[in-house]
């Protein structure tokens, strides 16, 4: 069974692309990693962080006995190094083959993506400021795919095909 993650600052799509590759792929379980961590107000410290990588293991691990399922999407902003390794590490131990990729794209893309997105109440000027500022970081890491001008569609495609 391959787990797919999808790592990218807040508003490049991975949550769209996620769905996209999960609704057109039979089989395939969807797990936003916000869910895992979903405590009001918000709190992002090593505590709750720990709890969500728990929590995101878990379920993987619970996927990985159905026998329904063929396939896990992941989508998470994983902005601290040992966040993501934790998540790997984890899914390694599962025994499960991994595909990770981060999604970028330029300032001006994401700008559009961040105002045209009218579900998500993390759509603040603030937040897009904090998600611009990560945009050099993500672009930083290994495996990168740059989203800038393509599709949710054609992003899919480069992720399963890829």
């Amino acid at each position: 069974m391959k787990v797919i993650i999808l790592n990218g600052p807040m508003g490049v799509g991975k949550t769209a692309v996620g769905k996209y590759i999960a609704e057109h792929t039979p089989g395939t379980a969807f797990i936003d990693g916000d869910w895992c961590l979903d405590i009001h107000p918000f709190v992002g410290n090593r505590e709750t962080k720990t709890m969500a990588v728990d929590n995101i293991l878990h379920m993987i691990g619970n996927y990985k006995k159905c026998s329904e399922c063929k396939m896990i999407v992941l989508v998470w902003l994983m902005d601290n190094e040992w966040v993501y390794n934790s998540i790997i590490e984890g899914i390694k131990k599962l025994e499960l083959e991994i595909k990770s990729v981060t999604l970028t794209c330029n300032h001006t893309t994401l700008t559009d993506r961040w105002h045209n997105d009218k579900e998500c109440p993390w759509r603040t000027d603030e937040w897009l400021k904090v998600s611009t500022k990560s945009l050099d970081y993500f672009s930083s890491l290994g495996n990168t795919l740059d989203t800038t001008n393509l599709s949710i569609k054609d992003v899919a495609e480069k992720i399963i095909n890829g």
